[in-house]
């Protein structure tokens, strides 16, 4: 299925942080740390649109609004992390276009399970983060963004 306007739509996948707002906000203003302010700001400036990964709920459109949870995936059982990925995976088959290329922005936990998903829909994956460890996120993030695109 194509988007039915050219070139593939670029969908950002942001995963959520521990740090957050201590009451309900939508999902792209819930989760405060410098790493995710600027995963969002580069999701905004590099994807037609984006979705957060939460631990808690799934998928989540930036504009939906959620309580503070305290779970995350690096925590979790691997049986917990797949049906997690399951659930997502099925919002994904629901919200993208079958041809959008992905921006994946989130850890090793988040992605494990998501991407034989998205290899075996034929979607394009650019990771670019893989392997860079905290500090060399934010260094590369505000290299990017100091660039304009």
């Amino acid at each position: 299925m194509s988007n039915g306007r050219g070139p593939p739509l670029k969908i950002a996948l942001v995963s959520c942080v521990k740090t957050k707002q201590s009451v309900p906000a939508p999902a792209g203003e819930l989760y405060t740390s410098n790493l995710f302010r600027s995963l969002r700001a580069y999701a905004s400036r590099q994807a037609d649109c984006w979705y957060v990964l939460s631990a808690e709920h799934g998928l989540l459109a930036p504009e939906t609004v959620i309580a503070p949870y305290e779970r995350t995936l690096n925590r979790m059982p691997i049986a917990d992390r797949r049906a997690w990925a399951a659930r997502v995976c099925h919002s994904l088959s629901e919200a993208i276009p079958s041809d959008a290329s992905i921006l994946m922005l989130a850890g090793e936990r988040y992605r494990e399970n998501l991407m034989p998903w998205l290899a075996a829909r034929d979607h394009t994956v650019e990771v670019p983060l893989a392997g860079k460890r905290l500090g060399h996120q934010l260094s590369w993030l505000r290299d990017q963004m100091g660039r304009s695109v």
